[in-house]
């Protein structure tokens, strides 16, 4: 199988160098120093499960590579639009394209441009960056890659490139409800990242405070009242399995929307604090907590290179 990441940012240069690591048929789509880093050194992933150097196919024209089996888009929200013109030339008769976003919007956009039966979804859990040029560190011990296909809980490419995930190393899982995993991730992250954006603070600090966990379950009671509204089939139980979910976190835990608030570069606050609130309000429902955050972070929303974290 071979498989291009899109982004070889925290989420593609972490999961790509895994796989190249055992093997796989693996390249990636990089820009600027990062680009460079790679194809003269390798990319180097920091990580409590494992640090390695690999080296991988990097390229900045996806032309070069040419169609490929499996494209996973692994780039910020706000790219997904451009990146779909430009990832074209990967796009063979029978390639598949896989969606790592946050959020719940990139698979549609993804379905109107290929097509819904060339669209797999996909959710990683992890907490990485870009520590310099050439290299990603990861926090903490969670790196899960979810893939499925909407409404084929056996579809042949995600399983086979679930095979290849788990024979790499890499915790996968092939989901038999995709739509509802991507949900589950979107009210856990859109609430996270709003708090912790917000208060500029990590998730331990927040836990000892009897008020900021207490906002924590207000913002994920909104979002799953959104998911319901929007006919998503969650748990009973889904506000403290996520609320659990959270407190599991290791007290350092930043949401990645922090880390791009502190590098002040453009955030994912509209695909979700501010999809919440969207949806909210086409629901006749309201989401306050979320709308606050909304607030406080819009003036932030389009980079600030001159803020200080």
């Amino acid at each position: 199988m071979k498989i291009v990441f899109v982004g070889a940012g925290g989420v593609g240069g972490y999961f790509g160098a895994r796989l190249a690591a055992a093997g796989a048929d693996v390249a990636l789509i990089a820009r600027g120093p990062h680009l460079a880093a790679i194809r003269g050194q390798g990319l180097a992933v920091e990580s409590p499960l494992g640090n390695l150097r690999q080296k991988i196919r990097a390229e900045s024209d996806p032309a070069a590579i040419g169609p490929v089996d499996l494209v996973l888009l692994a780039v910020k929200l706000w790219d997904v639009e451009g990146t779909i013109a430009q990832i074209r030339p990967l796009m063979g008769p029978t390639t598949h394209v896989v969606s790592l976003q946050n959020g719940i919007d990139s698979p549609k956009m993804l379905e109107a441009a290929f097509g819904p039966d060339r669209v797999l979804g996909g959710v990683a859990h992890i907490a990485t960056t870009i520590a310099g040029p050439g290299t990603i560190r990861h926090t903490g011990t969670l790196a899960r890659l979810t893939i499925g296909a909407f409404g084929n809980p056996q579809h042949e490419k995600a399983a086979a490139f679930v095979a290849a995930a788990k024979a790499a190393g890499i915790d996968a899982v092939l989901s038999p409800d995709i739509a509802r995993a991507i949900w589950e991730k979107f009210v856990f992250l859109s609430s996270f990242s709003a708090i912790t954006a917000a208060s500029r603070l990590a998730k331990g600090v927040l836990w000892r405070d009897a008020a900021a966990r207490g906002l924590y379950e207000t913002l994920v009671r909104e979002a799953v009242a959104v998911a319901r509204a929007e006919k998503i089939d969650l748990a009973a139980d889904q506000v403290e399995k996520t609320v659990a979910q959270a407190a599991a976190l290791p007290d350092g835990m930043k949401a990645s929307m922090l880390h791009d608030l502190e590098r002040g570069a453009k955030l994912e606050l509209p695909w979700l604090s501010g999809a919440v609130v969207r949806m909210a309000q086409a629901h006749g429902l309201g989401a306050p907590s979320h709308a606050t955050i909304v607030g406080l972070l819009q003036p932030f929303a389009q980079g600030t290179p001159h803020v200080h974290s």
